[in-house]
C-alpha cells in the first residue's frame, strides 16, 4: 500500500507489545518511524509495566496506557479505550503484536491507516497488511520488528535497541547504592535469577550464588539482586547463600527504577528475560543463561553479551515447564558462566 505523505501524518499511535524484553526489542523499529516521520507526534500504546520502559523515551512523544485488569477490562473497557483514542486523532496506526484484539481497537477507534501483520484472523481490520514467507529464516525479533514497519516503506537507519533514563533517576539509584554503602567507584554485579514466562527458564539459585560469589572476588565487586515481588523466595535463596553479603532489591523497585539501576551495573548475569533485554539496551555487559527458549531470536541485541547454553536434543522446546529432566539447565554449570564471564571481560579489556 501507498504511505501517507509524511508531512501529511501529524499524529501516530504504536500498539506495543505486552512484555518488557519483546517492547526492548522492538525500540529499533520505533527508531525507524521516528525517522521517517520526524514532524508527526508518536505515541505508544502499552500495558502498565511497558508503559513505563517509554516514561520518558527519546523516541517517544508521549504514551498511553492500556489498563486490561482496570479501566479497560472486558467488552466495556476496550471500547472506553477505542473512544479514547479516537479523541487523539491519530492519522495512522502500527500494530507490533500479532493478536486479533490489537487490530480491534485501532478499527473501532476508526484510525484511518492500521498497519500490521496478517495472521489471527484480523486481515479485514488492517488497511496495510505484512505477510512473513510461510518458513521464514532464523531471525532475530529485532529484525522481525524491523522488517515489519519497513515493508510498509518506512526507512531509516538500523540502530541498537534503547532505553532512556532521566539524570532524576540516575541519582536516585546512585543514592539508594550509596545508603547501601556502594559508591560511585564501586564495581557492581547484577543477578537476575527470575524468569517470569516459567520455571523452565530459571537456572538453580545455588549456581547464581555460587557465580556471584567468584566473579565479586574475581573482580573486587558488589553483588545486587534484582527481581520482581513474585521472584522474592529464589532471590532470598541466593542472599542467604551468600551469607546476606549483597543488595537485594528482588521486588522492591519500580520498572524505571530497575532500569536506572541495572544501567548502573557493571556486569550481569542473567536467565533469559525482560531485566537481560534492558542491560542490552543500556549496554551493560552480561552472561545470559540460556534452556528451553532459543537464543537465535530472543538473545541480548548486543556485543556486550554471551550466551551461556547446552545442546540437547529437546532445546528448544519453548516450555514453561519442563515435562523430564531440564537437562537443559542442569547442564550448565557455574564453571561455564564463570568462564564465559572472565572471557567477555577480557575480551572487552583486551
Amino acid at each position: 500500500m501507498k504511505l501517507p505523505v509524511q508531512d501529511k501524518v501529524r499524529r501516530i499511535l504504536i500498539r506495543g507489545v505486552n512484555w518488557i524484553g519483546d517492547a526492548v526489542m522492538t525500540t529499533p523499529a520505533i527508531a525507524l518511524v521516528r525517522e521517517h516521520y520526524p514532524r508527526a507526534e508518536l505515541t505508544v500504546l502499552a500495558n502498565p509495566l511497558v508503559a513505563e520502559l517509554f516514561s520518558p523515551h527519546d523516541w517517544v512523544d508521549k504514551v498511553m496506557v492500556f489498563d486490561r485488569k482496570g479501566t479497560h477490562h472486558g467488552v466495556r473497557g476496550r471500547l472506553r479505550l477505542a473512544s479514547e483514542m479516537r479523541k487523539c486523532s491519530f492519522d495512522m496506526a502500527i500494530i507490533l503484536p500479532n493478536s486479533f484484539e490489537s487490530a480491534l481497537v485501532p478499527w473501532l477507534a476508526g484510525i484511518p491507516v492500521r498497519l500490521g501483520k496478517s495472521s489471527d484472523g484480523r486481515s479485514l481490520l488492517l488497511t496495510g497488511r505484512y505477510s512473513e514467507d510461510e518458513t521464514p529464516p532464523l531471525r532475530h525479533e529485532v529484525w522481525y520488528y524491523r522488517n515489519l514497519v519497513r515493508h510498509f516503506g518506512i526507512s531509516g537507519e538500523d540502530v541498537q535497541p534503547l532505553l532512556c533514563t532521566t539524570p532524576a533517576e540516575d541519582r536516585a539509584a546512585a543514592a539508594l547504592l550509596a545508603e547501601e554503602g556502594i559508591q560511585a567507584g564501586d564495581r557492581v554485579i547484577a543477578i537476575n535469577p527470575g524468569a517470569t514466562y516459567g520455571s523452565a527458564k530459571r537456572w538453580y539459585p545455588d549456581r547464581f550464588a555460587d557465580v556471584a560469589r567468584r566473579l565479586a572476588a574475581e573482580w573486587q565487586a558488589r553483588i545486587m539482586i534484582l527481581g520482581s515481588p513474585g521472584e522474592a523466595g529464589i532471590a532470598a535463596d541466593i542472599e542467604r547463600r551468600l551469607g546476606g553479603g549483597c543488595l537485594n532489591m528482588t521486588g522492591r523497585t519500580t520498572v524505571r527504577e530497575l532500569m536506572a539501576l541495572i544501567k548502573r551495573s557493571d556486569f550481569m548475569v542473567t536467565n533469559d528475560s525482560g531485566p537481560m533485554h534492558i542491560a542490552a539496551a543500556f549496554g551493560v555487559p552480561q552472561a545470559a543463561i540460556f534452556g528451553p527458549t532459543d537464543h537465535t531470536g530472543t538473545a541480548p541485541y548486543t556485543d556486550m553479551a554471551v550466551i551461556v547454553r547446552k545442546d540437547v536434543a529437546c532445546a528448544p522446546c519453548k516450555l514453561r515447564e519442563c515435562p523430564t529432566d531440564h537437562r537443559c539447565m542442569t547442564a550448565v554449570t557455574a564453571d561455564d558462566v564463570v568462564a564465559a564471564a572472565l572471557a567477555l571481560r577480557m575480551r572487552d579489556e583486551g
